[in-house]
């Protein structure tokens, strides 16, 4: 008698959907670390050679000053673009086009001649830093639902650690290299080449699909849209997304400050370049265990003002210590304020509690940058008038003192247990 055999039931870890699954997730993270790693080189490798290229392509302090603010500006003006974008192809393939764009731009800005070219050039790679900074919330968010504070720590660990290693080793290797600052800013071109590979698998992959709840199609009835698509959120109704994006903007301007400026404060305090170049990795380094800390935390505590508070303390005390002696404490103020740059994670954990879905998320991260990053572009730009036209560093470090005391008050109100969606409902 013959008998049909019956299926083998499928070993635990051994069905091909959960395969997948674990590939894909794995594949995410790793993509999510090394996107991480490279939004910050092509700003702090700058910041390390600014002197060398200011004399290479014959640049005053204003456009120097102008240079450093060139990153909001694209960050404000691209980042805007990036839910029309990731609606449209997906966010894993706008972040794959993203570090396509990094790569050119950082290997063709050092060799296309002449500071206009070095500002298209920048201004290719800032492009896809733009679209990547506002998508990257989004991406842990809509993948990652359950792990939304360790995985922000995580990327803005790898942020920070590639931030710090591109402000220590770029003056190394430059010199290395044969000296010349093209050959040691076009180096970081390889690094965004490389996180390119792990978002070619991932292109299509538009995310879990999740069924509307009941309530939600009713009401998506109600209002004659179809289930899938969100109702319209007006964000600019939320006080909580106004004070998250100036809370951004000003956390940003100390950031570009510090990132373009700070090291040629301590070479101009008789540091040399090379120790320079160490104390702003050692302010970016700060924020590779802080950074993995800081956004646990916060999502642990009702309200994120007493973070706020203790980051905006840690800044006002290194910028006194920068302007009273910046060569004697050198390393102290390094150390303060590489504390008080965290403000940027908190700021990225903020946006993901903020907002109760993942459309919410999408809309306040790229209004809460996009405004930020505008409120952000003049700080740079004043900081090379001012020191060009007062012939120190007194006026551009008191304007850094005077931004700290409006940040820690937008920050607090920023960090209030609230969610825009309800805010702007409350408002319609």
């Amino acid at each position: 008698m013959t008998t049909s055999a019956s299926p083998r039931p499928t070993e635990p870890g051994k069905d091909p959907a959960n395969r997948t699954r674990t590939w894909t997730t794995r594949l995410f993270v790793v993509g999510i670390l090394l996107a991480a790693v490279n939004l910050r080189p092509a700003i702090t490798s700058l910041g390390a050679l600014l002197e060398e290229v200011r004399d290479g392509l014959g640049m005053s302090g204003s456009v120097a000053g102008l240079l450093t603010s060139v990153p909001p500006f694209c960050f404000a003006v691209f980042g805007v673009m990036a839910p029309r974008l990731a609606r449209r192809f997906g966010p894993p393939a706008v972040v794959c086009a993203g570090m396509a764009a990094i790569t050119a731009g950082l290997l063709i800005r050092p060799y296309v001649g002449g500071t206009a070219g070095f500002l298209a050039g920048s201004a290719l790679a800032l492009m896809g830093i733009a679209v990547s900074n506002v998508l990257m919330p989004v991406i842990v968010k809509r993948w990652f639902p359950d792990r939304v504070g360790s995985m922000t720590g995580l990327y803005s660990m790898a942020l920070a650690a590639g931030t710090s290693v591109a402000a220590a080793v770029t003056v190394p290797v430059t010199d290395a290299l044969g000296g010349r600052w093209q050959t040691g800013l076009a180096v970081w071109a390889g690094l965004a080449a490389v996180a390119v590979l792990p978002w070619l698998p991932l292109v299509r992959d538009r995310g879990p699909e999740q069924a509307p709840a009941p309530e939600a199609s009713a009401r998506a009835r109600a209002e004659g849209r179809p289930d899938d698509q969100p109702p319209a959120l007006r964000i600019t109704r939320s006080r909580t997304a106004w004070a998250l994006a100036v809370f951004f903007g000003l956390q940003a301007t100390a950031a570009y400050i510090t990132m373009g400026w700070m090291a040629q404060i301590f070479r101009d305090a008789g540091v040399s370049a090379g120790t320079a170049g160490l104390l702003l990795a050692v302010t970016m380094v700060m924020g590779v265990p802080l950074a993995f800390v800081i956004p646990r935390v916060a999502t642990r505590l009702p309200q994120q003002g007493p973070i706020v508070i203790a980051l905006g303390v840690c800044g006002l005390a290194g910028y006194a210590g920068l302007w009273a002696a910046p060569a004697a404490g050198a390393w102290a103020w390094a150390l303060l304020l590489g504390i008080s740059n965290c403000a940027f994670p908190l700021a990225l954990t903020m946006v993901g509690m903020r907002s109760r879905t993942g459309a919410g998320v999408v809309q306040l991260s790229a209004f809460a940058q996009s405004v930020g990053y505008l409120i952000s572009i003049p700080g740079p730009l004043l900081v090379g008038v001012l020191y060009q036209h007062s012939g120190g560093w007194g006026l551009p470090i008191a304007l850094m003192i005077g931004l700290m005391i409006p940040q820690m008050a937008v920050g607090i109100l920023a960090g209030r247990d609230r969610t825009v969606e309800d805010e702007a409902a409350a408002t319609a």
